[in-house]
């Protein structure tokens, strides 16, 4: 890439940084507790809607896994999750009205918080229905990784996106508040991933699994994104560009080989498909807040309506990280 591409991606890394101060405004104070945040400390962003019923797991898995401070930014829920994260001792969250489209699907907002809170800090940026797994996780907190990337001088972590899914109807088995959700959504698809590198950023581009094969079987271009860069090591510079998919600058966006999977990477299992997913597919309709005319949801409804099982012949059970690495979906590189 030459010369005159890098200063337009300078420019439009300063553009995307300024836009979030600008988009600041939109979001209001429900407890701000950052004052609290010590130095080395892990942090958490999330931007969400209406997710109370997953909040109290989600929380409970990151301060399992070590996270000290959660940033969170409520996009006016209605469903008192602002409220019940507005009384966590460990969470610091802000509420807004804004559009979540706008704020290009919330990552202006979280650029803002980030740029603020999250220098010189590992900031792991996630939805209420991911979770990070990673190398070791089983036997090691987050700050072993984070030890180990900044005695590497790794300033961000890849990790795969990786849909999960109940065997059988997806509104068979209820989910509770404060369950693991991957007691029911505990399938994956082995395979059946494609992946071509984006020469203007320099990220690997991921596609596949069961939302290709069920919700865009005659368009699979058009399924969604599942490379992400949930993990960096954050400096007030930084911005990302288009969810976690991709961050300036671009540097950071060089988590895996040209092949995918020999650096150290990890995964988020991604917990969406539950029985849950009905009403939020005909909230995000309504709403029309997502990407692409919210293309996903269209799908997502379409294909739920007529036949709500995911599962298939190819599927396989979640067992640990171990079972992902043989599987080449994730890879501890040469941490040992």
């Amino acid at each position: 890439m030459g010369v005159v591409e890098s200063y337009r991606l300078r420019l439009a890394r300063k553009r995307w940084r300024l836009r979030a101060m600008r988009k600041s405004r939109e979001l209001k104070v429900l407890a701000n507790r950052t004052d609290q945040i010590k130095r080395g400390d892990l942090l958490v962003f999330s931007t969400l809607r209406n997710e109370d019923i997953r909040l109290p797991y989600f929380l409970e898995y990151y301060r399992d896994l070590g996270i000290n401070h959660f940033l969170m930014v409520d996009n006016d829920s209605d469903d008192g999750g602002g409220d019940f994260l507005a009384n966590q001792p460990d969470v610091s969250v802000w509420r807004t009205k804004g559009s979540y489209k706008s704020s290009r699907f919330g990552v202006d907002w979280l650029n803002y918080l980030q740029i603020k809170y999250a220098h010189d800090h590992w900031a792991l940026t996630v939805d209420p229905d991911e979770f990070f797994v990673y190398p070791f996780c089983d036997t090691r907190p987050m700050n072993a990784l984070t030890d180990w990337l900044d005695a590497c001088s790794i300033r961000s972590f890849g990790a795969m996106l990786l849909d999960m899914y109940p065997k059988g109807r997806l509104d068979q088995t209820p989910y509770s508040r404060g369950q693991d959700p991957i007691e029911i959504a505990s399938w994956f698809d082995a395979g059946n991933y494609s992946y071509y590198r984006n020469h203007k950023y320099h990220n690997l581009w991921i596609q596949g699994g069961p939302r290709m094969r069920k919700f865009f079987p005659q368009e699979p271009w058009r399924a969604p994104a599942l490379n992400k860069i949930p993990l960096v090591k954050w400096h007030k510079d930084y911005a990302y560009v288009s969810s976690t998919h991709m961050i300036l600058p671009r540097g950071l966006n060089l988590v895996y080989d040209e092949w995918g999977g020999e650096k150290a990477s990890g995964v988020l299992l991604h917990t969406k498909f539950l029985d849950t997913l009905s009403v939020k597919a005909a909230e995000e309709l309504a709403r029309k807040q997502h990407y692409a005319g919210s293309r996903e949801y269209i799908a997502y409804a379409e294909t739920i309506s007529r036949d709500p099982d995911l599962w298939c012949k190819w599927s396989e059970k979640y067992i640990n990280w171990r079972q992902l690495e043989i599987l080449g979906l994730m890879s501890r590189g040469n941490w040992a």
